[in-house]
């Protein structure tokens, strides 16, 4: 397989096009044809100012179809992934009952129904075949809104790309789902290298059965396009013919697939028209305008989204993608578009890119600002400007420009991008009000080393000071900022800094970003030329321990885990206890309750409470642990997901065990420890290398090397199994 010479701006394109499409369409989706047009009218542009709800949410279509291609490289970016491995991938990054599926039950959610056989230890195929979970169920829509990442990461090869969407649909679909999926795919992926709308759909269809109703519906549709001009008329036929009423269960493959293809033909090849009668339309339209957003993006490029009216700023590259691997949710249409191409690029036998070194914000793709907003602050708003321009780059060919006005005293420019939730509001919005709740953990950390470059116009300008800072949630959920060293540049001049991160007292990281300030009022412009980070943490997570002697009745610090346990109820109590303290005016150090920060509790099989990101590769996590009815509880490190870490445990029958999960648990190590149940006891793991150490009670027990199928990195983690244990920190240090 030889990649297009603009392979990786073609997926980003496809990226865009898929959020945009979805942003687009989440406000309204499963509104009526009639409802839609009557009160919004046609769906030319964003209309969530409209119905007063966010534009970047959360939303399965989003988060499913860039994590689950994740399996690809989980299992070493091969062709030969089975829909086995792919369901695999599922039981992973899946926290039951909380991220990126609508868990509405057996027989009633598709994808729910598949997890819960997954789970049971039905592999794949079978897990979401007809013959298992019915054919109203199999053939729902899930397997096409799922599919883009499949396509992108096979260019020009329509039957590979069909391929993969047949196994990876299998996991939770079957019959007409899966031909529907594969039918998107091959025309995704033969859109690298073919802009001819009719082509596509023939080679489309190309890959599917003739006499299915997939198939037979995209002919009608060709036919009726040919003979009727207005696209309103072409969708009440199709309404009549492949209708919701035609076809069970809640959103089915058939009519939304149909609306694709009835908008794709109809839009002209025009990416405004084309979303706007998808969207407009109706049923399922986030998830139809997604997918023909992708198609059209990967199709038509960047000049196709940018040649209507201005789809990219209000997005601002962001997306989530929360999963139990926390440090993943809060991302961007740059980042996840590298994490494609590369896929596609290993598949092709070719080497990884890393834009400037593998800098986490490069801006290397024409207008992408990779989620750096301006601050709203009240110093801060309105003052700048961000622009993606060319050039101002010491190892790459693009920066952001940072166009700020009549900075002074009391006025400065900062702009950052998010490295975790940007407010407790929006964690409640999203908890209170959406389908799909976020899960994160910050992707910064205290320890960590920041490195930025950047630089000033060669123009005549007042010089101005430039300074690296973060924003942090402090006790009350406010956040604060801390700076680094800051640099006067003149003109021309440019400036590389390298900041570790200080102690922020377990205050957890909101923003990271730069700050532009003078004691004249002046105006300017700056070049942001990359900004990245690295190194261990060093950090303890738990309570926030009183940023300036402020009260601590903050919940951000508490959100910034990842909860992958049964039962939750001592955090609802904590939040209870916090709102008392909060109406009584006290401290929420004082101790309704039992006293614990965190008390894991599982009721069936292992639970973990997760905190960090995958970029953690060498280091040491300590926590003191309280066992009181368990069957094995511990720590865990270089946590990937559910199903994928390393963890040093205390066992029954008096044994200390180091488990490597992946694919199933293996013991790497055991040996005899009688440790005791309701007693305190220390727990270190390290990591270096291929090298995992763990120690009880200041005692190295556990010391081996991991040969086969290393993990290299990953978050660190509390582990229960079957039982009830506390801790009140979870310490994260560099490895000694």
């Amino acid at each position: 397989m030889s990649l297009p010479k603009d392979y990786a701006e073609r997926v980003y394109a496809g990226v865009l096009g898929k959020i945009i499409g979805v942003y687009l369409g989440r406000p309204f989706e499963g509104w009526p044809y009639e409802v839609i047009n009557a009160r919004l009218g046609e769906i030319n542009y964003y209309v969530h100012d409209k119905l007063d709800v966010p534009l970047i949410v959360t939303d399965d279509d989003i988060s499913g179809t860039f994590t689950f291609i994740r399996a690809l490289d989980d299992y070493g970016n091969t062709e030969d992934l089975t829909p086995a491995q792919i369901g695999q991938t599922w039981l992973n990054y899946l926290v039951e009952e909380k991220t990126i599926l609508w868990w509405g039950g057996m027989g009633n959610s598709t994808e729910h129904t598949a997890y819960l056989r997954l789970k049971s230890g039905i592999q794949a195929p079978e897990s979401g075949s007809i013959a298992m979970n019915s054919k109203v169920v199999a053939e729902q829509i899930g397997a096409q809104i799922f599919i883009d990442g499949w396509a992108m990461v096979a260019p020009g090869d329509p039957e590979l790309a069909a391929d993969l969407a047949r196994r990876a649909a299998s996991v939770s679909h079957d019959g007409e789902a899966i031909y529907g999926a594969q039918v998107l795919a091959a025309m995704e992926a033969q859109a690298f290298v073919e802009s001819d709308i009719d082509k596509l759909i023939d080679v489309g269809m190309s890959v599917i059965p003739k006499d299915s109703i997939i198939y037979q519906m995209i002919g009608e549709i060709r036919e009726w396009h040919a003979g009727e001009p207005d696209w309103r008329k072409g969708r009440e036929r199709l309404a009549a013919t492949y209708g919701y009423d035609k076809y069970g269960g809640n959103c089915h493959m058939v009519p939304n697939h149909g609306l694709i293809m009835h908008s794709l033909l109809y839009g002209d090849d025009d990416f405004q028209k084309s979303l706007m009668i998808v969207n407009t339309s109706g049923w399922d339209t986030d998830c139809n305008s997604g997918n023909l957003g992708c198609l059209l993006g990967i199709k038509n490029g960047l000049a196709g989204i940018d040649a209507g009216p201005d789809w990219r700023s209000p997005v601002a590259d962001r997306l989530f993608r929360p999963t139990a691997d926390g440090g993943s949710t809060i991302t961007d249409a740059g980042t996840v578009s590298i994490e494609l191409t590369n896929m596609g690029r290993k598949l092709a036998g070719e080497a990884p890119m890393a834009p400037k070194n593998g800098a986490k914000f490069h801006f290397e793709f024409p207008g992408s600002v990779q989620g750096f907003v301006s601050e709203d602050s009240v110093e801060a708003k309105g003052v700048s400007e961000i622009k993606n321009v060319e050039g101002h780059s010491q190892t790459g060919q693009r920066s952001l420009a940072i166009q700020y006005s009549k900075i002074g005293p009391g006025r400065v420019s900062r702009v950052a991008t998010d490295t975790f939730i940007e407010s407790r509001e929006a964690a409640e919005y999203f908890e209170d009000n959406m389908v799909y709740a976020i899960l994160a953990c910050p992707t910064l950390y205290s320890g960590q080393v920041v490195e930025t470059a950047v630089s000033t116009h060669s123009a005549k300008a007042t010089p101005v000071t430039v300074t690296p800072y973060i924003s942090a949630f402090g006790p009350d959920d406010e956040l604060f900022q801390i700076r680094g060293d800051a640099a006067k540049l003149g003109p021309g001049e440019s400036q590389t800094f390298s900041w570790q991160i200080p102690d922020t007292e377990g205050a957890p990281i909101a923003k990271v970003g730069i700050e532009v300030s003078n004691d004249t009022i002046t105006s300017g412009t700056v070049y942001l030329d990359y900004l990245t980070w690295s190194g261990a943490p060093n950090v303890t997570l738990g309570k926030i321990r009183g940023h300036q002697g402020k009260s601590r009745l903050g919940d951000m610090w508490r959100r910034a885990f990842v909860y992958g346990m049964d039962d939750e109820s001592w955090v609802k109590l904590a939040k209870m206890f916090r709102k008392i303290s909060k109406k009584m005016g006290l401290d929420d150090t004082v101790d309704f309750g039992f006293g614990e920060t965190f008390r894991m509790v599982q009721n069936v099989g292992r639970g973990l409470l997760i905190q960090g990101a995958r970029d953690w590769t060498d280091y040491r996590v300590t926590a003191e642990i309280t066992p009181h009815m368990v069957e094995a509880g511990g720590i865990g490190a270089r946590v990937q997901g559910m199903k994928r870490y390393y963890a040093l445990l205390l066992c029954e029958g008096g044994k200390v065990r180091l488990v490597k999960a992946l694919d199933g648990d293996t013991i790497l190590q055991e040996v005899d420890y009688k440790w005791k149940l309701r007693a305190p006891h220390q727990l270190s793991i390290q990591v270096v290398g291929n090298r995992i150490q763990g120690w009880v009670n200041g005692d190295l027990l556990i010391d081996v090397v991991d040969s086969e199928r290393p993990l290299a990195g990953g978050a660190a983690a509390l582990v229960t199994q079957v039982g009830r244990m506390a801790t009140n920190e979870i310490v994260v240090s560099p490895p000694e």
